[in-house]
């Protein structure tokens, strides 16, 4: 191993001064990316960058460590097209939704449906188009799920007030709603949710990779004949 990863910052709460202080998730990737010192680095989407914060503020310290190997992956990871937004919110209230305590579960239901339906006008889609994830995420909750339907008939946010409010508002009601929830280990349930919107993200800005070729396994040589 290089001798500079002996100097790495080490990963905790809040946000530092300096490396030698420590270093929130955001904070690392900017040091890493070559970047001025900062939690709010130019090299990852803002919306990201802000669930990344909250999954390092709200992991035990142990579970806490685990999460450095994720940081190079967000480095780059960055854009303005809403729809990033827009998955990443329907992300993090999918999966925040179905384990959120009851008092929460409004609140993430409406985010899904929002983000449904910016997802739909973007891509000039039918209104009240659902996605699997979505529709698997509602079935769960069907009181909540009803609630919110009636609710957001009336309700109707632009795109500049998605990406201002609603979005981040998903992506802080998830990562609440996970800490609080009545789950064995909501670490683990937080790092899985960082991951996956990583992953959404890489696919989105990055375009989905070539599957690379399979490896040719060696045809055994055949005996030599007498």
């Amino acid at each position: 191993m290089d001798n500079h990863l002996d100097h790495m910052p080490v990963l905790s709460r809040g946000r530092h001064r300096n490396p030698k202080r420590g270093a929130c998730f955001m904070e690392l990737a900017s040091y890493l990316a070559g970047e001025r010192w900062s939690d709010h680095p130019a090299c990852t989407h803002p919306l990201l960058a802000a669930l990344a914060r909250l999954v390092n503020d709200n992991t035990g310290d142990e579970s806490r460590a685990e999460l450095v190997g994720l940081v190079p992956s967000i480095i780059g990871l960055a854009g303005d097209d809403l729809r990033v937004d827009v998955h990443i919110a329907l992300r993090c209230a999918t999966t925040a939704l179905p384990v959120a305590a009851a008092e929460r579960q409004l609140a993430l239901a409406v985010s899904v449906l929002a983000a449904e339906e910016m997802l739909a006008r973007l891509d000039g889609a039918p209104s009240g188009r659902m996605s699997e994830m979505s529709r698997r995420a509602m079935e769960q909750v069907p009181h909540a799920a009803e609630q919110a339907r009636r609710f957001s008939r009336a309700a109707k946010i632009t795109e500049k007030g998605f990406r201002r409010y609603a979005a981040p508002n998903a992506v802080q009601l998830a990562v609440v709603g996970i800490v609080q929830a009545c789950v064995k280990d909501p670490d683990k349930l937080l790092r899985g949710l960082l991951e996956d919107v990583i992953a959404d993200c890489d696919a989105l800005i990055r375009g989905p990779r070539s599957a690379e070729p399979a490896p040719v396994t060696p045809t055994p040589a055949s005996p030599a004949r007498a």
